[in-house]
């Protein structure tokens, strides 16, 4: 064997740390996590303490040094934000009272462990452009004269959001006229009422959208709907906001004088995290959008709000909402993958150039600003999501608008 032992204290071969199950994909409050710490010594090992560490917290920052690897002297980040959900510390094996450390004799050692994650709500894991909400399990190794060894392993953990439940089975609708003008002439309106069946869908659920375009201008208009997502980040009394598209669609032409019908055409969510409504600094939302670009004008846009949810619908209310959480939740966006059929590219005739979009907040109420993070309920667990790249030919928004506001926001729980 190789002779590169530290002093006394003996090598450790291998550090590891395995979940009971596995193929769990993810955790949700309540839920117990459970597994073992597995140490390979491979002659006799002196340590002080091996312990367990979970930890789950918020962050949202932004500025000249966020994540930055600068000098030691740079300056905190422009804004920074912080709130923890989880925080758990177990001994897994320590020292008999009264003595500083214990041998292990050189084998293979198992340590195992169990912790409860809070009961509160949990906040779903999440990485986005300004901030993150993860969660972590790690192992750490105390001994004498030697540096600490650790082993680290992200804990997947879900808020879950029943579409089932009333507020989330409620039609939405929405019309919409814009008047066409140009220098010299006024030619009529053009008009756009659409309908969604409820407000809340999960991923891989295709939307069916009710709408009728009425095209009384003179130009040759091209209707589309999207599903976009907006990610709020809260930090020092600012806000950012950043919004892409995720999925769309496109109708037919509606020439001069004539209207279209959709009746139930279809946009398919792709896989996206849900809907994250319950941090108080980060916050991910979902809206659909039916338009239309008329050239030489402006957009005429509706916007239908969504909420993304993991309890998908069963067709008759809340009533089995137990059972459909037990059998019938979605993992599909755990493990992201592409769409089976990318969708065809528009002629090039279909080509019309995108203004980008409004550059705005969405219109958060803004209650009194709360001190310091107490109006923060406090959650506990989640996991880490890589968005999937977007659709091969999606028209993406060029422009994808990134704000930062200033006046002090917070979001209503």
């Amino acid at each position: 064997g190789s002779a590169a032992a530290v002093g006394s204290e003996g090598r450790v071969k291998s550090l590891g740390l395995v979940f009971e199950d596995e193929r769990k994909g993810s955790y949700s409050s309540g839920e117990t996590v459970a597994g073992h710490v597995l140490l390979e010594a491979a002659e006799p090992v002196t340590l002080r303490a091996l312990r367990l560490e979970a930890q789950g917290r918020a962050t949202a920052s932004w500025g000249p040094s966020a994540g930055a690897l600068t000098s030691a002297s740079a300056a905190a980040p422009a804004a920074a934000s912080e709130v923890e959900y989880l925080n758990v510390r177990l001994s897994l094996h320590e020292p008999p009272a009264g003595e500083g450390i214990v041998l292990l004799q050189p084998r293979k050692h198992e340590f195992p462990f169990s912790f409860r994650l809070p009961s509160e709500p949990l906040v779903t894991s999440f990485t986005g452009k300004y901030g993150s909400i993860q969660y972590s399990v790690k192992a750490v190794l105390e001994r004498p004269r030697v540096p600490d060894q650790s082993v680290k392993r992200e804990l997947q953990v879900i808020s879950h959001i029943d579409v089932n439940t009333p507020a989330l089975l409620t039609p939405v609708l929405k019309t919409q006229e814009k008047m066409v003008g140009c220098w010299f002439f006024t030619s009529g309106p053009v008009s756009l009422s659409a309908r969604i069946e409820r407000k809340g869908y999960c991923n891989g659920e295709a939307i069916p959208i009710y709408a009728e375009i009425e095209n009384c201008s003179s130009r040759l208009i091209v209707p589309k709907a999207a599903i976009f997502q907006t990610q709020t980040y809260l930090a020092s009394g600012k806000t950012k906001t950043v919004r892409q598209m995720v999925a769309n669609v496109r109708g037919n032409h509606i020439a001069s004088g004539s209207t279209d019908t959709w009746n139930g055409k279809t946009l398919k969510i792709p896989p996206v995290t849900p809907s994250i409504l319950d941090c108080c600094i980060i916050r991910v939302d979902y809206s659909l959008a039916v338009y239309i670009h008329i050239p030489g004008a402006k957009k005429l846009m509706l916007e239908l709000p969504l909420v993304i949810g993991t309890v998908p619908y069963n067709g008759f209310g809340s009533r089995n909402s137990s059972i459909a959480s037990q059998f019938s939740v979605d993992m599909s966006w755990l493990t992201l993958t592409l769409p089976e059929q990318p969708e065809a590219p528009p002629n090039y005739a279909d080509v019309v150039s995108e203004e980008e979009f409004s550059r705005h907040n969405p219109p958060y109420p803004q209650p009194p600003s709360c001190e310091g993070e107490t109006c923060c309920p406090m959650f506990a667990c989640i996991q880490e999501f890589r968005f999937q790249p977007p659709p091969l030919y999606s028209e993406v928004d060029p422009h994808p608008s990134d704000v930062e506001e200033t006046q002090p926001v917070s979001f209503i729980l």
